[in-house]
């Protein structure tokens, strides 16, 4: 990131597929290709995660396990997994929107049969298999676990099994792991394909001179395999129900703030035992990217805690992390972190201080930089500072289109154009406030693909504080034209970032 450079933000399921989401086939490949032509040097994917219900990337099941959901059927079909007619006919999927229930049952349908060729492969067949289910074994054997249980027990609450499983008693266990060893096994054999068609993609655009852009979520959802498995780092109860949860304080996204829920860390706990867990987490997603961007890093240093119960996030208070102590062990163990810190919403001087001190590269966000206090705002292009990335807008923003159109008003429009020197329709707008990041200091420039194509609001991804609609756009096949790579291009040459 010490170099100038630009990218694009485009999340995984927004990629063209026949199979109602996007995936890591063939379309994932072009993608890759297309930011190639156009001398882009960085892909945002967002979290690789597994995530829970509604396929919020922030949502997670598991810190180590990836989100099967992504995996190409053309890709194990090329694999010999599937047939070519166990891929046709399917479902006729929406174009433009993901329908999550209609893709989760094609997809297990699949994933089962695909399972079922594999089982009856020699086990010589199987040795890559069997390799990667060794090297994983750490987290792999208890998610895959974990995974079976919840389908065992009618996907209730793990703090509601029977308490032998839920406090891991090794007779209650070992019984359990006996009885769902077939569910075990396509649970990691799912992890096993998303993995091996993960690592692919991601040399195919090393190859190309791409580097990819992960987020790690800063929580994990109370229904994930690690909070059963160590319940004591999370502020749980003997019940292994949330004894605080987290969220922000009334912000720009929301006047009552956004209670997430996520059980929060109980830092004295991770600070005695040398912050292992974060560490082997961290070491994990390293090496499935390239860039790790940490989202809501203030709560690395002081987070929003909520009392269980309440209705928003307002009667929250912060309460400090040990920032300084938990970064310098964490480049003790890993040199050279590549982190991007997420530092948005309530940023106070305790976090400016330590982003300072680890030279922690943070975000700019253009959307934000038009209000009364233009000239001072440090949003603004000319406010800007090299370690930085100057962003459009992010996947909880509108689109600039959007933005131009709802939510910048009369006399916001007013100030962009005497900042721009000219009047520019809505027609116009995306690709000037592309300019204005592109032209700007910052070392690097990262604009949503949505903003590239010049979308209006539908196109959003994320709307903050809101439950339903979200995550679900998805771009056409149609519009990723030769007219758009080579204005990505020309931009990209001509501001020094090819």
């Amino acid at each position: 990131m010490k170099r100038r450079g630009s990218g694009v933000l485009l999340h995984i399921t927004s990629l063209p597929s026949p199979f109602g989401i996007g995936d890591l086939g063939p379309w994932a490949y072009r993608f890759a290709d297309f930011l190639a032509e156009a001398k882009q040097s960085f892909w945002h994917i967002l979290s690789l995660n597994a995530t829970g219900a509604g396929m919020s990337p922030y949502h997670c099941i598991s810190a180590f396990a990836g989100n099967v959901f992504f995996i190409s059927p053309e890709a194990m079909a090329e694999d010999g997994y599937l047939r070519e007619g166990d891929l046709i006919p399917h479902p006729k999927f929406p174009g433009k929107k993901i329908s999550y229930p209609a893709v989760y049952r094609h997809k297990e349908r699949l994933f089962r049969a695909a399972y079922d060729r594999f089982k009856k492969r020699s086990r010589q067949k199987k040795q890559a298999f069997l390799n990667f289910t060794d090297e994983h074994s750490s987290w792999l054997d208890d998610f895959a676990l974990f995974k079976a249980l919840k389908s065992h027990f009618n996907f209730k609450p793990w703090s509601e099994w029977p308490e032998g499983v839920r406090k891991r008693q090794p007779r209650s266990i070992g019984m359990l792991r006996r009885r769902l060893a077939e569910k075990i096994e396509m649970e990691k054999f799912l992890q096993f394909i998303f993995f091996r068609q993960w690592s692919s993609l991601h040399n195919y655009c090393r190859g190309k001179g791409i580097q990819i852009i992960g987020d790690m979520p800063i929580y994990l959802n109370l229904e994930s395999a690690d909070l059963w498995l160590h319940p004591e780092i999370f502020k749980l109860d003997d019940a292994g129900k949330p004894e605080a949860v987290a969220g922000v304080p009334p912000d720009y996204f929301s006047p009552t703030g956004q209670l997430w829920g996520n059980p929060v860390y109980r830092w004295n706990v991770l600070k005695e035992r040398g912050y292992d867990w974060w560490i082997i987490r961290m070491t994990h997603l390293l090496g499935l990217v390239d860039q790790v961007r940490i989202d809501h890093f203030r709560g690395l240093v002081a987070y929003w805690e909520i009392p269980v119960g309440e209705d928003s996030a307002v009667n929250g208070s912060w309460i400090e992390a040990p920032a300084v102590d938990f970064f310098n062990c964490l480049i003790k163990k890993i040199c050279c972190l590549p982190l991007i810190a997420e530092d948005l919403g309530v940023i106070t001087a305790d976090v400016r201080e330590v982003m300072l001190r680890f030279g922690l590269t943070g975000m700019k966000i253009l959307q934000f930089a038009f209000g009364e206090d233009l000239p001072l705002n440090p949003y603004a292009p000319h406010n800007f500072i090299q370690n930085s990335i100057a962003y459009t807008g992010t996947h909880d923003n509108n689109t600039i289109r959007g933005w131009f159109d709802h939510e910048l008003g009369r006399k916001g429009r007013a100030r962009l154009f005497r900042y721009l020197g000219r009047r520019v329709s809505r027609d116009q707008v995306s690709w000037e406030l592309i300019r204005l990041a592109m032209m700007s200091v910052a070392d690097t420039a990262i604009i949503p693909f949505q903003d590239i194509l010049g979308l209006g609001e539908g196109a959003r991804m994320n709307r903050p504080a809101t439950t339903r609609g979200n995550w679900r756009w998805r771009m056409l096949p149609t519009q990723l034209k030769p007219k758009i790579t080579k204005r990505l291009r020309e931009f990209t040459e001509i501001y020094g970032r090819a």
